[in-house]
């Protein structure tokens, strides 16, 4: 229900204060300044409050269902309070994946950066500084719902006035049930590559989705958008709009929000660029026609 002036909003991603100083407030002040959502993580390294009070543009809450949804529901009412207008709940988490490289190339926090928005709800003191990265994500994990289902939704949807979308679907199936449990938008998404190994693309499962939806709630694209001409193939095979992660993390680690700004002008850029040499002039004529793929009827 919200108007944006291009179809390109910034996915959660975990800790931005890793890349630049200012963090999440500076990925607010990118998106701000571009129009666009920010999707806050419940993983920031800047409080929900503190992302709210530096940002002016419209901004939506991710969270990870816990095993104590007290948790959960703390979470929720602080981001409800502090003006985010959606809640997109990510269901492909229900425990890590077994990420190899991780394990290969220990990540190690610096001791400034923390989960800030757990600090009053677990106790990370005893966490050792030598593998602090690691440990942070095996406890936060072990602290994840493995019993998520569709009645979780039906929960979040009574506890909170926002619109609840769900991040993590692959297939038709589970997008109807999404819509049968009244959510408001659909997140087609593999996790960035990082959960399961042979997980399908997500603009490859993008198709049957739409179909299956058929209108019935908005579809957002995430993963793999590089740029315009993905923004337009995402449109054209039934998305509302997609999500960037990696790209505008690039950005803040090259120049904080002004870095972050900069890929999002890019792919604007490149996207009005791309509809003019395909012959359209509003997001409403973009339709299959304009991709050739063997996924397309």
């Amino acid at each position: 229900g919200q108007a944006l002036p291009f179809p390109v909003m910034l996915a959660p991603v975990a800790f931005h204060r890793l890349v630049t100083p200012d963090g999440e407030k500076a990925t607010a002040a990118a998106a701000a300044r571009a129009g666009t959502v920010m999707i806050l993580s419940t993983m920031s390294s800047t409080s929900i409050e503190d992302v709210a009070a530096a940002a002016s543009g419209p901004k939506w809450f991710q969270l990870y269902c816990y095993g104590d949804r007290g948790v959960s529901e703390r979470l929720v009412k602080r981001a409800e309070g502090s003006g985010f207008s959606a809640v997109v709940l990510t269901v492909d988490v229900p425990r890590l994946g077994r990420r190899e490289r991780d394990y290969r190339h220990p990540l190690v926090f610096p001791s400034d950066i923390m989960p800030v928005n757990f600090m009053h709800e677990f106790d990370l003191s005893s966490m050792p500084e030598d593998s602090r990265g690691m440990a942070l994500s095996a406890m936060v994990a072990s602290l994840m719902d493995q019993t998520l289902t569709w009645e979780t939704v039906s929960w979040l949807k009574s506890i909170t006035k926002l619109p609840v979308l769900v991040k993590g679907v692959l297939t038709p199936e589970d997008a109807v049930l999404a819509v049968e449990s009244g959510c408001s938008g659909i997140v087609v998404s593999n996790h960035g590559g990082r959960q399961l190994d042979g997980s399908p693309a997500t603009l490859e499962v993008l198709p049957e989705i739409a179909d299956a939806v058929g209108g019935r709630a908005d579809i957002i694209l995430d993963g793999g958008v590089r740029r315009g001409t993905d923004v337009l193939k995402a449109l054209a095979l039934g998305a509302k709009a997609v999500l960037i992660g990696r790209p505008y993390i690039w950005g803040l680690s090259y120049g904080g929000a002004d870095g972050a700004a900069q890929v999002l002008e890019q792919l604007r850029l490149e996207f009005e660029t791309a509809m003019a040499l395909c012959g359209v002039t509003s997001v409403e004529q973009i339709t299959p026609r304009i991709v050739r793929a063997p996924w397309v009827g």
